[in-house]
Formats: C-alpha cells, structure tokens, sequence
C-alpha cells in the first residue's frame, strides 16, 4: 500500500473513527458480573447504541472498511482483557466504565448474544463505522465505497428484533422493564462528516440529515417507554491524530487542534442539544441527558498532566514519524505498528480511537463530574425516588 497515491477516494476510507473486525467470542471476563450487592443496582440493564467509541464487539470485517480493520491482533485489548475483544481501544471504553460504575456486567453485542441469558443486563447495539444517517444516502452520492452500511436505522432494527425475541412487540408497547433500564445512545454522526470528506456534500448538509435520523431514534425510544436515557455528542475530533495528519498546518485552534474539524463537532452538538430540550418538553416522565464530550475532551487537552497524560497526539499503537506517530498506511494490529510501553499516558490508542486511560477519565467526567446536563446523579437521584 505504501506505493500508492493518496487520493480523496482513499482518504475517504481511512479518515473514519471506527472499522470493521473478525469476530471473536467476547472475553470471559467481559461478562462477568461485578462482585457487589445486586439489590444496590439502580438499573437491571442497560441499552446501548453508537459507533466504535461504543461497540463492544459488533464489528465484522466483511462490512467494513480494511485501514483499521485489524481490531482482532494484538495488541488490541491487551491492557485489560489480555486479547482482543473487538474493542477498538487497549481496553475498556466509557460503557464498559459505565456498567462497573452501575454493578453491571459489560454488555454483550447485539451479534453475539445467541442465549436468552446473555442479554439479562441488556445488549450493545453499537457498531463500529456505523452512521447516522442511512446507508443509502452514501450509495446515491457515489460515496459508499467500502465503508460500513451499518447505520443508527440499523442498529434501531437489531432493537426492534430483540424486543420481539423478549415478547416486548410494538412501538406502543410498553415493556415492563425499561422503568429499570438505562438507555446510552454514544456518539454517532462523526462517521457521516468523515465518509463525505473532499466531496460536494455541504457540512450543513450532514448535520440536518444526521441529526434528522439520530432524533428519530431517540423519539423511538422515548416512544417505546424509555425512561432514562443519556445521550453523547460528538468529542472533539479535531484532535484526533488522524485529523491532525490530514488537515494543513494552518488549520488549528487555541489548544493545537484541527480548527475547522472541532467547530463543526461544536455546531453539530448544538442543534442535538437543542433537539434534546424538544424531548424534556415533550415527555416530562423521562430523564434525558446530555453527555458533553466536546467539553470533557477539551478539558483534557487543556491540562493533560492532571489526568496522568504525557502525550497529548502521539499515536500509542502505530508506526509513522513524530509528532504523530501515525501513518494511514501501516495502522495499529498490522505487522510494521510497534505499542507504546505506557498507554495510559497517551491520549490517543490507534489514531483515530482513545486508549482505556482516556475513555477511563471521560467517563468520570460524565459519571461523577459537571460535563453532563442534567448531571448524572441527577438520573440516578430521580431513578432511586421513583423506585
């Protein structure tokens, strides 16, 4: 691959956080329940959807894009699990902190959840490469050249037939256990401004569109009888390595990132969070929040070194020269990467995922600090009040 040209069909493929994998089973450890008193769980499941920074293992390399698809080698998962476990990271993710946080075991993917008894603490619907908007959209526009056709509709469908599975039919159904259920829809829609990258289709364009089906899956779920759901907005792409490698040099903010990148992760999260307060008005019984990536990414980088980070862009797992440590040509699982001996001072895992350290510290963010709104003992407070 290093022989070739690299142009905007090229570009289009590798600039996605989030690809395909082979299959594995999912590590025993993965489904383990938390030794502490069950009774204490303020939730008995959890429902999760979004893309890589969320799926536990959905991914299959038939669907997807190769540039990183070798999420099934080494040194995938080898900071927790030991082996890989199709998470695109060396270990956990903010779910998976979110279900320890909550007593739970980690979820179980959608594609892997064969027994009734594997979906008792509820199931990931995540997939990685997933878009917002439908697959569909890509084809018309001569931009669906080997990229994930998974999208949030998708992954409502897998919903849907799993409800059937567990006799819970019909959007006016109301299933008995979503009064003790979390729903966490993890950010979604980074995938449908990167697949459309150096072409004709407008930045606002996506916005609407993606931001048009990512409500309707939320009013789904609101519809279904969702009580408690939390909902990310896009992090702060522009300080992803691989944004950083592509973007000219000119293109940067106040903390050294991609400028035009993170501004349009900015605007785009303003219109959902707008969308989200349309929600509260509209079903009052439910508790919705917003998970503020974009800020709790940015607080990182402002001041790394109270978060126990030391590099801030250069790549833990991949091969390139500095600052980045990155090459489009030679990513993380493939024979010329080489893994950095203390990923839990890099920021970045792959180049365009986190490492276990950062999802680690977002997820405090949101789970016990002030980068969720309402905040999330707020859901948890209202969940122990009404039982």
């Amino acid at each position: 691959m290093a022989s070739y040209v690299v142009s905007i069909s090229s570009i289009t493929l590798i600039t996605i956080c989030i690809l395909s994998s082979v299959l594995l089973p999912p590590s025993a450890a993965a489904a383990t329940v938390h030794q502490e008193d069950p009774a204490a769980r303020p939730f008995n499941k959890i429902y999760a959807f979004g893309d890589s920074f969320t799926d536990t293992g959905n991914t299959k390399n038939a669907e997807g894009p190769s540039g990183f698809g070798h999420v099934s080698n080494s040194p995938y998962g080898t900071t927790f699990f030991n082996h890989s476990t199709n998470r695109y990271c060396d270990g956990r993710l903010v779910i998976d902190f979110v279900t320890e946080s909550l007593s739970l075991p980690y979820l179980q993917p959608y594609r892997h959840s064969k027994k009734s008894n594997d979906s008792t603490f509820g199931v990931n619907f995540a997939v990685a490469g997933s878009t917002a908007i439908n697959h569909m959209f890509f084809v018309m526009n001569n931009l669906s050249l080997d990229i994930t056709p998974q999208s949030i509709q998708t992954q409502m469908l897998w919903f849907n037939r799993y409800l059937e599975s567990q006799k819970c039919i019909g959007v006016e159904s109301k299933c008995k256990d979503f009064d003790d259920t979390l729903f966490w829809f993890g950010e979604i829609g980074v995938n449908d401004y990167a697949y459309t990258l150096g072409s004709s289709v407008s930045g606002d364009t996506i916005r609407k569109l993606a931001i048009s089906t990512v409500s309707g899956a939320l009013q789904t779920l609101l519809q279904k009888g969702a009580k408690y759901l939390v909902v990310q907005g896009l992090p702060l792409t522009g300080c992803l390595p691989l944004a950083m490698y592509l973007a000219s040099e000119d293109d940067r903010d106040d903390i050294g990132c991609v400028k035009s990148v993170n501004n349009q992760s900015y605007t785009h999260n303003l219109v959902l969070q707008a969308k989200l307060q349309e929600f509260r008005k509209q079903y009052p019984n439910a508790t919705i929040v917003y998970a503020d990536y974009w800020n709790a990414y940015r607080a990182v980088m402002k001041n790394p070194s109270k978060y126990g980070f030391k590099e801030v862009f250069e790549v833990c797992c991949g091969s390139g020269d500095p600052p980045y440590n990155f090459s489009i040509f030679a990513t993380c699982g493939t024979p010329n990467a080489t893994v950095c001996t203390s990923p839990s001072q890099h920021i970045n895992w792959d180049g365009v995922h986190l490492t276990e350290a950062m999802y680690k510290a977002v997820s405090e963010m949101f789970l016990q600090g002030n980068f969720t709104q309402p905040p999330f003992n707020f859901l948890l407070e209202r969940k122990q009040s009404q039982g």
